[in-house]
Formats: structure tokens, C-alpha cells, sequence
């Protein structure tokens, strides 16, 4: 499996690709609107923007699937607005040039194909009214085989990508560049708002020093986090930097730290490929969003392509790159995510006219992920391999910016062994008991019990975790994996952000640990209700278990979110810190249970698996993960009580009324003390 076909080869499929273009702009061969569509899309190929896809363009674009579908009928409209929507891929690949030739070509070949298909149908009569079936089934396997057939180009190259150093498009541009010129930005080929043109220009107006412990923060949790699970970094060469664009000057050095560890850095683009996107998720480096409701609409798109033949297809294809980039897989040590938070809300709307998985498919979906997860962790191996993530404010969030830029930055550089020595308090209490109770207040109806497991030997074995600022920054928190058998009840939050959307009134109901019911309040359609949680929490599993339950600790984070308003805009990395949090999927210790992991004090943490995990991950690891995890954090004003309770009853609180309880802890309390919460 090579990386790049013949250059010569391509290099002549390019230049045809292109002249037919230009001749196809200024082709009336197809009746209307079809000769339009096409006229369109290849002046898109040849000179199109991001202009063309904003939120004010939309309505009248075809990569717009209500708008695409009143024109040419259900079928077809979707198929071509499936189609331009692939095509905005061209932006960032013409951006890295010869790199990413065999990228543009295949997509500029995709269009010239279905065109071509047209005019055939044309010169025998259709389409004229609307297309027969023949033709949509003719038209949907031109679409189908080039997202089967070309998975050598698109999973291949988003494989390497991950792992191959070499691949340093980015890299350079943020190591060469003069990052005071924020002009450097639209070297990425990304959508860049005037936002993030604001962004790069102050984090550029920062003092060396905050710039240089910024990035020693970060890098520092990534090295800590093999340190403190007993991994051996010294056998890895690479970690992976994924981040918005605007923070460059930072990246570049978080680079320069790695890089005196021993470590090279991979910085991966946003999936473009329909092959290798899932859902909404981002993962990579990516500019603003340039409309996400576009986004929102094509989130499904792989309903058009999603049957055994790909999904074997993308298996046999994930393997082969794995195995010819094997020794590159062996010394990947993970990904350092360097987030962001304080987007404006966005309230997506449900088209029907958008692409959606049927049940089947989304079977194979959950298949698709928990098999390729699998091929990785054979490569990639899961106990051998660490992460951390960070996360700053964006100028979107408000007039008071820089204030809270400023205090993100104090939250995240919080004296850990002062949290570590409270926290230990809080573990105390909570060990004392064989479930714990959490219970809302006001207008929040949660009442759940939490099952814990079982220490042989308490002196020796620890069941929650005592997480400072490692891996997971900032500091604050304790969290263990839930006995899922007796954990039961209602989990409500009034409002949460959940990967970027937001969700209104959301509740889940409990029994042995699984979720047996779900409802939020975002639509007034029920129906879409529950898609809508499918969709994004879910993700496509008929239930999930409790895989986290969690105390967050750092109120000094909380103080800030309630002092500037921003408590709905938090990123869950922050928001999991400021009040009690459930986890639905895969447990925190998913695919490293066998490790020994120590407490602070010494004790080793025993609370690592499930009933689920224990029954399938030795015999079958396909059943045993869900490859998800998702933390719905109750914050402290919406908490009447968190207590834990021993066999005889005993209750020994946690919090009461929103305040720690704990003698040794209640110094948490100052920031909400202070505040007046």
C-alpha cells in the first residue's frame, strides 16, 4: 500500500480533471436545474470560498439538503447535496497543494462522473420530468463505489496522518511563520473568523513567560500521565497535538517541549472525507465552523454508503495501514488536546430532508467503530499509551475576554497538592459506604444511588480516585467505576453542553446501571427528543451503562462560570470539575484494567471494571467497549445532597444543600463562601 500513486499518472489525471472543469462551467447541455447544479459546483472547484457556504448562503445552496431536495425531487436532491457537501473538501486540500493532489483530483473526478451520467441519461430522455428509478439507482452506486473504492486514498491517508510525522503541513507553517502576523492564518486553508483573527492576536501579545508556563502546563500532564499509570514513555517517539486554530504560539511551544522530551508532534486536519468522518466529531486541527447547521444536516451522510460491502471494505483497508505503519503505531504515545470553550449556542434544527441511519445501519455503524477500535488498540496498544487535555476561552465568549482567559489560565494552574489532600477527605467519607445517594434540590428531580465496589483490604485498595492535575487539567475531582447492579434512579440536569450542543432539561433513568430511559426538552416533538440524545449521547446504542460516577471539587472554577455568566458555555473538561458527574459508556479505565494504578497514598485502585467489562474484555473485547463516554455534570446550586451509605445505613454526607460536608474539605466551600453562592 503505497502513500501516493504514480506522480506522473496523477500529475496528468490532475491537469485533465482541471481542463474539463473550466470547459464544464460554461456548459448548457443538461435541461434546468440540473445544468445549473453542475455549472455551479465546478466554478466551486475552480474558485469557490467559504463565502459560499455561510450561514447567509445557505438557504439557496445545494449543499443545503432542503434546499437541493425542492428542486430535483427526494433521491437525487439528497444525493447531490451529499455530493457538494464532499466537494467543500477541495478549500483545505487545494491549501496543500501537490500533498494533497490525489485528494482534490478523486473529488474533482466524482463530479465529472455523475455529470457524465447525466448526459447520458439526457441523450435518451431523462432525467426530464423527474429521473426513473434506473437512473437514482445508477447515480447512488457512482456515489456508493467512490466512497468504497477509494477508502486507499481517504482511510490510508487519515491513518497516517495520525501517525506519520512527516505529514507536517501544519507543523511547518506554525514553526516557520512570523506568529505576530496573524496573516499566517489563512495558510491553513480553514474558515477564519474575525474571532480567531482576535485570539491569535492577543495570545501573540502575551509575555513570553505566561506563554512558555502555558505550554509547560500542558506538556507537563501529558509526560505526568505516563508517570502516574506506570507506562514507559521512553519506548514512544510521538504524541499528537490537536487544537483550534488562533493558539499557535502556544502550540509551537508545547512543539519545543515535546521536542527536548524526545518526542516529534503530529498535527492532524479535521476528517474531511465522508469515508473517515463520524457524526459531528471533529477530531484534528480545524479553523472556526463555518456553518454548523450545514454541519448538522450532513452529520448522517454516511446513510447513503453505510452496508456490509463498505464496512468490510473500510475494515480490510484500516488493517492493511495499520500493518504497514506499524512500527510508526509502536511509538505513538497519544493525543494532546488543547480545547476551547465559550461559542455562541447553537439550536440545531431536524430536516427530514437531511440523511439518516436506519436501525440496520446503525447496527453497523456501532460494528464499524467497535472493530476498527480494535485494530487500533492492536497496534496502538491502550495500557501503553497516555493523553491530556487543556482548554481555553475564545473572544466569542464575551466583552470580558482577556479576564477570563486570565482566570482559565490560574484555574488550570491550581496548587494541586493542596486539592490532593481535601480530596483525600472526600475519598474517605465515601469509602466508608456500600452506595451513594445524590439527590437534587428545587426544581432539579435527581435521585440516584450509586453501587460501589468492594475493598478486600481498604488499608491497601482504593475505589475512587484522587485526580489532580495530570492528564485531566484542571485539578478536582475523585471518580471511580460504578457497580452497575443496584445503581439506579433519575439523573436530571436543567442545562448542559455536551460536545459542543446543548442540551435543555435532560434526564436519564437508571436500572442496574443501564439507561432505561431518556427525554430532554430541545424540540417540541418528543420523537426528535430522543433522536437528538441517540444521536449525541448514545450514539447509536440501544442503552449504555454508568461507566463514571464522579465528585468534582474545583469551586474555584465553578466561581468563575457564576461570576461571568458562562456556566453554560463551559467545556465538559471544566465542567466535570464543578459538581457531581455521570458518565454513560465505557468506564475511565477502558482497556486498562490490568494496569496497577496507584493513589497518592499508596493504595492501588481496584475499582476499574464493571459487571460488563469483566464478563466479555478477555473473551470478547467487540462486546466488552462501547468506544464512548459522555459526562452529564449536576452543578452545586442544582445538588440538595450527596451522601454515602454503609450497610446498616449509616449516612456519612458528602454535600449538603450545595455545600462539602466533609470535615477536611470544607475549605472548598471559601470560593462559594466568598461569592456569596
Amino acid at each position: 500500500m503505497s502513500d501516493l500513486p504514480d506522480c506522473n499518472v496523477l500529475f496528468e489525471r490532475a491537469a485533465l480533471a482541471q481542463e474539463r472543469l473550466i470547459s464544464l462551467k460554461s456548459e448548457y447541455i443538461l435541461p434546468e436545474p440540473y445544468g445549473e447544479y453542475f455549472r455551479k459546483e465546478a466554478g466551486f472547484l475552480l474558485d469557490g470560498t467559504y463565502d459560499d457556504l455561510l450561514p447567509g448562503a445557505y438557504d439557496k445552496a445545494y449543499v443545503n439538503p432542503v434546499y437541493a431536495v425542492s428542486l430535483f425531487g427526494e433521491e437525487i436532491g439528497r444525493m447531490l447535496s451529499f455530493l457538494a457537501y464532499e466537494l467543500t473538501a477541495v478549500i483545505p486540500f487545494k491549501a496543500e497543494g501537490e500533498q494533497r493532489l490525489e485528494d482534490r483530483t478523486i473529488l474533482i473526478e466524482l463530479l465529472l462522473e455523475v455529470y457524465t451520467a447525466f448526459q447520458a441519461a439526457c441523450e435518451i430522455g431523462e432525467p426530464g420530468g423527474r429521473p426513473d428509478d434506473e437512473f437514482i439507482s445508477g447515480i447512488l452506486n457512482i456515489l456508493k463505489s467512490f466512497i468504497t473504492d477509494y477508502t486507499d486514498v481517504t482511510v490510508v491517508g487519515r491513518i497516517r496522518d495520525i501517525l506519520d510525522p512527516s505529514r507536517d503541513f501544519a507543523k511547518k507553517i506554525i514553526m516557520e511563520s512570523d506568529l505576530s502576523d496573524i496573516s499566517y492564518l489563512d495558510r491553513f486553508g480553514e474558515y477564519v473568523s474575525d474571532d480567531t483573527r482576535r485570539l491569535a492576536r492577543f495570545i501573540a501579545s502575551l509575555p513570553e513567560e505566561d506563554i512558555q508556563s502555558m505550554a509547560d502546563t500542558f506538556t507537563s500532564g501529558f509526560i505526568t500521565g505516563f508517570a502516574v499509570t506506570g507506562k514507559d514513555i521512553s519506548k514512544k517517539k510521538t504524541v499528537n497535538i490537536r487544537y483550534n486554530l488562533g493558539f499557535e504560539r502556544l502550540v509551537k511551544a508545547s512543539i519545543e517541549n515535546f521536542a527536548k522530551e524526545g518526542l516529534d508532534v503530529t498535527i492532524y486536519r479535521r476528517p474531511l472525507h465522508a469515508a473517515v468522518r463520524s457524526g459531528l466529531s471533529r477530531i484534528g486541527y480545524y479553523g472556526d465552523l463555518v456553518n454548523e447547521q450545514m454541519d448538522y444536516d450532513h452529520r448522517e451522510d454516511n446513510a447513503l454508503f453505510m452496508d456490509r460491502t463498505f464496512v468490510e471494505r473500510k475494515i480490510e483497508v484500516t488493517r492493511a495501514a495499520y500493518e504497514e505503519l506499524k512500527e510508526l503505531a509502536a511509538v505513538f504515545a497519544g493525543p494532546a488536546v488543547m480545547d476551547r470553550f465559550g461559542m455562541k449556542e447553537f439550536i440545531p434544527v431536524n430536516h427530514n430532508e437531511s440523511y439518516s441511519l436506519s436501525e440496520k445501519q446503525s447496527r453497523l455503524q456501532t460494528e464499524l467503530t467497535a472493530r476498527s477500535a480494535e485494530i487500533q488498540n492492536e497496534y496502538i496498544h491502550g495500557d501503553e499509551r497516555s493523553f491530556t487535555i487543556i482548554s481555553y476561552p475564545v473572544p466569542e465568549i464575551g466583552e470580558r475576554f482577556e479576564e477570563i482567559f486570565r482566570e482559565t489560565v490560574n484555574i488550570n494552574t491550581l496548587p494541586y497538592k493542596q486539592y490532593q489532600t481535601m480530596q483525600q477527605c472526600i475519598i474517605e467519607q465515601l469509602e466508608k459506604g456500600e452506595y451513594v445517594e445524590i439527590k437534587g434540590k428545587g426544581e432539579n428531580h435527581t435521585d440516584m444511588r450509586v453501587c460501589l465496589h468492594h475493598a478486600v483490604d481498604i488499608t491497601k485498595q482504593a475505589i475512587f480516585e484522587n485526580c489532580v492535575a495530570d492528564v485531566n487539567i484542571p485539578v478536582g475531582e475523585v471518580f471511580t467505576s460504578p457497580v452497575l447492579k443496584g445503581t439506579d434512579g433519575v439523573l436530571h440536569v436543567s442545562r448542559v453542553y455536551i460536545n459542543g450542543l446543548v442540551f435543555k432539561e435532560l434526564s436519564f433513568t437508571f436500572r442496574d446501571g443501564y439507561v432505561t430511559d431518556y427525554s430532554c426538552s430541545n424540540f417540541e416533538n418528543e420523537d426528535e427528543n430522543r433522536r437528538y440524545i441517540e444521536d449525541n449521547i448514545l450514539h447509536h446504542h440501544e442503552t449504555l451503562p454508568m461507566g463514571e460516577f464522579a465528585i468534582g471539587t474545583n469551586t474555584t472554577a465553578y466561581v468563575m462560570a457564576k461570576k461571568y455568566g458562562i456556566f453554560d458555555k463551559l467545556p465538559i473538561l471544566i465542567a466535570e470539575k464543578t459538581g457531581p458527574h455521570f458518565a454513560v459508556g465505557d468506564t475511565c479505565y477502558s482497556r486498562e484494567e490490568e494496569l496497577h494504578t496507584y493513589n497518592p497514598d499508596g493504595r492501588e485502585l481496584v475499582a476499574k471494571d464493571n459487571e460488563h467489562t469483566a464478563e466479555y474484555r478477555k473473551t470478547d473485547p467487540l462486546k466488552a467497549y462501547y468506544h464512548c463516554h459522555t459526562d452529564i455534570t449536576l452543578p452545586y446550586e442544582e445538588l440538595g445532597e450527596i451522601a454515602s451509605v454503609d450497610s446498616v445505613g449509616n449516612r456519612y454526607e458528602i454535600i449538603r444543600d450545595g455545600r462539602f460536608a466533609v470535615p477536611g474539605a470544607v475549605e472548598l466551600n471559601i470560593p462559594l463562601d466568598d461569592y456569596g453562592i
